[in-house]
């Protein structure tokens, strides 16, 4: 799937970063602006991590369905079911609450579908973390290229018949909430693994840009959309031992955070490298209203519903945000 610029074919990859039913419906607003646009059908490549990957496989498996926008909304606007995973998992002995979270998302999302069944629609990455080797793992499929699990180091095999909700919740499964997923070598049979255990991506990189550098993926526009955990300036830091522990965690991922944007430039830089755009919740610059940032980034990244308030600032926000980066860094697209 391509758009044309200037009498040429150019690929369009988006990446969506983790933050709970808040980076979903961010991401929602980044869709609607896109289809607004005419640009949502013709992406040719979507990467996810924890929010953004149930947004994005939302998306993939109805590729083409205008209608699919309001779903997507409609779910976030009335279910919460971080709360119901962990009860369950707690008072079920048989399985665990990641289990819930993945019988969840089958549920209410994505029914019995595969890996395998979303071939034809654009190429999707829904990006863990493998708590092994400290690297990302991904499921990828659609593109019409073949469904696939693994990551470099350990390599990849074939997964067609791999539960798309499975993937998801290993993408989602957020440290403490829930547990990594663990998969068996008869699903993964890598060489000299018996099992590798799956964590949220964002563990490894919330806003999941990994494979817009890929050069089997060619790309030529690199978005972004991040509506992560914005870092903000604590004027009393705190001075307990254990708080410590989670300012230190914030840290370290604003830091992954500023590494990932600093590549876009790079890679831009370079010859024949793709052009960036990018934005993230906390942004003014391009708000649509003053206050939008603010109310936007005070939603909490948990897995509970959404109220019909917040799920209108983050769409305002997110398509606001988008317009402002596509016309002031690349307007060639909105003429396609």
């Amino acid at each position: 799937m391509t758009i044309l610029i200037g009498n040429e074919q150019k690929r369009v990859g988006l990446a969506l970063s983790g933050g709970g039913f808040r980076a979903a419906a961010f991401h929602l607003g980044v869709f609607r602006k896109l289809h607004q646009l005419g640009l949502l059908w013709k992406l040719d490549l979507l990467t996810c991590v924890s929010g953004g990957s149930i947004a994005g496989a939302f998306l993939a498996s109805h590729w083409g369905e205008d209608d699919a926008l309001d779903k997507l909304e409609n779910y976030l606007r009335t279910s919460s079911i971080a709360v119901s995973s962990v009860i369950g998992g707690v008072l079920d002995p048989f399985h665990s609450r990641l289990d819930k979270l993945a019988a969840t998302y089958e549920r209410d999302l994505y029914g019995q579908r595969t890996l395998g069944s979303l071939k034809n629609g654009p190429r999707l990455y829904l990006n863990a973390t493998n708590l092994a080797t400290g690297n990302m793992f991904f499921f990828v499929t659609g593109g019409n290229g073949e469904a696939e699990m693994g990551e470099w180091e350990l390599g990849t095999v074939s997964a067609p018949g791999f539960p798309l909700n499975r993937a998801v919740a290993a993408s989602s499964a957020f440290p403490p909430v829930f547990p990594p997923l663990k998969v068996e070598r008869s699903e993964y049979p890598a060489a000299g693994v018996d099992y590798v255990t799956l964590s949220d991506g964002g563990v490894y990189d919330n806003l999941g840009v990994n494979p817009l550098f890929r050069k089997r993926n060619a790309l030529d526009y690199l978005l972004v959309s991040d509506a992560g955990k914005p870092f903000s300036i604590d004027e009393r830091p705190t001075e307990s031992g254990a708080a410590v522990l989670v300012a230190a965690i914030d840290i370290l991922m604003e830091q992954v955070r500023g590494l990932q944007f600093k590549r876009l430039e790079l890679n831009a830089a370079a010859p024949g490298g793709a052009h960036p755009v990018w934005f993230s919740i906390d942004s003014t610059i391009g708000e649509a209203r003053e206050g939008d940032a603010a109310f936007a980034s005070a939603i909490g990244t948990n897995l509970s519903r959404l109220s019909a308030p917040e799920v209108a600032v983050l769409g305002r926000h997110a398509g606001a945000l988008l317009t402002h980066r596509l016309q002031t860094y690349v307007p060639e697209i909105l003429g396609n």
